[in-house]
């Protein structure tokens, strides 16, 4: 029988303007459980079966976070499942991607999100969740990034998009008709702020001008290559209403989770 990994990241350490997103993990999975949804993808698995969870990384020890991560992460990695792994803010990001790319040489990762998370620093940290894509690639974590949903975008992030090479699509620039040209093994990140508030209130950077669910779901969808790994970042329970951002998380992980299923032939 195929199988998915789960790890919960809870980890928001770097969040720049609202603490929150470390509550996340335990708060999707209570909607992946939830009698109330159908745990089935709309490609046609069920994902409840599938899952091998790992349960949070526990971060009371003290030590380097980012070590902690990208031990975990390899350790579950190398099960020889595909990752989904649930943020925390998107800082995570990087030491998740340290352990994914040693095990993939050839990877493009596919990133829906509001922001471009790359400046090199902000308030003067490296770490911060809005600078993780800067390390990324810097030490060369991918072959590609392809960025969908940008709409936050100012001169000093657009020196930093054109200086790693960057694909772009804009929000304003979306049509649903969009197709990647992939040619290796995908990660799939998904800060759930790339969604418009009104399908994804609960998160800690609002940007109005976003895609439906339904539009993430059919990117989703078109993914034509494997997904090896995947993030989904930025839920904040605090901000959100009537639990509607946690359903709409927890639905874009059956849908990853129904996708990876699909490329590796499970029945």
């Amino acid at each position: 029988m195929a199988r998915v990994s789960l790890l919960g990241i809870p980890h928001d350490e770097n969040s720049s303007y609202l603490k929150g997103a470390a509550a996340a993990p335990a708060l999707i999975r209570r909607e992946l459980k939830s009698d109330a949804h159908s745990s089935w993808s709309e490609t046609g698995f069920d994902v409840a079966d599938s899952f091998l969870d790992y349960g949070d990384i526990d971060f009371s020890g003290g030590g380097d976070p980012w070590e902690r991560i990208e031990s975990e992460v390899g350790r579950a990695v190398d099960a020889g499942h595909p990752l989904i792994s649930l943020g925390g803010d998107h800082a995570i990001a990087w030491p998740l991607l340290r352990a994914v790319r040693r095990r993939h040489p050839s990877l493009t990762i596919v990133q829906i999100d509001a922001h471009p998370d790359i400046y090199d620093a902000y308030q003067g940290n490296k770490r911060s969740h809005t600078s993780s894509f800067a390390r990324i690639l810097e030490e060369g974590l991918a072959d590609r990034l392809v960025q969908i949903g940008l709409r936050t975008l100012n001169d000093e992030l657009r020196d930093q998009l054109t200086h790693f090479g960057v694909e772009v699509i804009e929000a304003r620039h979306f049509s649903e008709d969009l197709r990647l040209d992939l040619k290796t093994p995908v990660y799939l990140s998904v800060d759930l702020d790339g969604l418009d508030p009104a399908c994804a209130p609960g998160v800690s950077h609002r940007e109005p001008g976003g895609l439906t669910t339904r539009q993430v779901i059919g990117l989703i969808q078109g993914i034509d290559q494997p997904i090896v790994g995947a993030d989904v970042v930025e839920y904040n329970a605090n901000q959100d209403v009537s639990n509607l951002t946690a359903l709409v998380a927890a639905k874009l992980v059956k849908e990853i989770a129904g996708m990876m299923l699909k490329t590796r032939g499970a029945a």
